[in-house]
């Protein structure tokens, strides 16, 4: 997600360049046709065109709100994984306790890490299975997202799942996870048995334990929430039939402009003769501005639909998950130097 307060318009420029030429071809044919060939028929009054292009607008703005919802609740989810594991983190450092045991506390400082580390784990496997790819997931397909993406660093494309959990899973635990489709599922069933190891060993009362377990539920409650974004596209039909009516009032829109400005300069011709003669060819430039921007909106509401997908514009579910990672190991009294720093921003963008 970029962290500065606008895009710049080099960026914007750059992201819509290849449109943009496009746009600048199709308004210079369509004129050029009217102007040399003398094709009057070309001419198409601008009121049908200025219906399409309402239509239009109210189906992109319908796109984009149905978009940003769909970010918006990807980010209110993990903002719930971010509570739900300080509450985690607190559980195991003040429930799990001696109680009538003989366990030492070393063995019990080793306990609260192994909990904490799994949990990290989870984390991690989480926000990589959100980042594996889908085969609706076309935005980053196209030629200037694949620009940005080789910018912007995503850490799950940059290191391998299985390197990752090396640092928090034993070797049995992290085979055990690795042999699984959904790994995060996964490694809530092997917590949810650690605890219940904890119970049997009396380091837990049955109180603690069912405390525990309902966090855990809480988890499992935040995973399928965000899996269900993940795993259910934007309907096809709704951004299919955006892309062809919008570029059909892109190739209409010439037409109609130069109707306009065609009837302009014949006000103008007594006036003005070189007006006259040139005025028509200030359609191509107001054609252009008025593609640009139905077709740049569009585009962002496509950018938005799968708010997982490894493009710059995604939830930062790495930065939050690292973010949850630096303050459970902080409160386990680690060192500092020991705990990895948070991901760093690249291009404005974090992920």
């Amino acid at each position: 997600m970029f962290t500065k307060k606008r895009y710049t318009i080099k960026q914007m420029v750059t992201w819509t360049r290849q449109e943009t030429y496009i746009f600048l071809l199709i308004a210079f044919v369509e004129v050029a046709l009217f102007v040399f060939l003398d094709l009057q028929w070309l001419q198409i009054p601008f009121t049908p065109i200025a219906l399409i292009g309402t239509a239009v607008a109210f189906v992109i703005g319908f796109q984009n709100n149905a978009s940003y919802g769909r970010i918006w609740e990807a980010r209110q989810i993990w903002g719930g994984i971010v509570n739900t594991s300080r509450t985690f983190g607190i559980a195991v450092q003040d429930i799990i306790s001696k109680n009538e045991t003989d366990t030492n506390d070393e063995n019990l400082k080793a306990i609260k890490k192994s909990l904490i580390y799994r949990h990290i784990a989870w984390l991690t496997a989480l926000r990589y299975a959100m980042r594996d790819d889908r085969p609706w997931e076309y935005v980053m397909q196209q030629k200037t997202n694949v620009e940005w993406s080789k910018m912007i660093h995503v850490p799950e494309v940059m290191t391998k799942l299985e390197d990752e959990l090396d640092m928090y899973l034993s070797e049995e635990d992290k085979k055990y996870v690795l042999a699984k489709t959904n790994r995060q599922n996964a490694i809530l069933f092997l917590q949810s048995k650690e605890l219940k190891k904890l119970r049997d060993e009396k380091l837990l009362t049955e109180f603690s334990f069912l405390k525990m377990e309902s966090i855990l539920e809480e988890l499992f409650n935040h995973q399928g929430k965000s899996e269900r974004i993940k795993n259910f596209p934007y309907p096809r039909q709704f951004a299919t039939l955006m892309y062809y009516f919008t570029w059909i009032f892109i190739f209409l829109l010439p037409l109609g402009i130069t109707s306009q400005f065609g009837d302009i300069a014949l006000k103008i011709q007594d006036q003005h003769e070189f007006l006259r003669t040139h005025f028509i060819w200030f359609a191509v430039p107001f054609s252009v501005v008025v593609m640009w921007i139905f077709h740049t909106m569009n585009r962002i509401g496509s950018v938005g639909e799968n708010p997982f997908e490894k493009s710059a514009n995604d939830v930062p579910i790495s930065t939050i998950a690292r973010g949850i990672e630096i303050d459970l190991r902080e409160n386990l009294g680690e060192n500092k130097n020991d705990i990895p720093g948070q991901f760093p921003v690249n291009n404005n963008v974090q992920m």
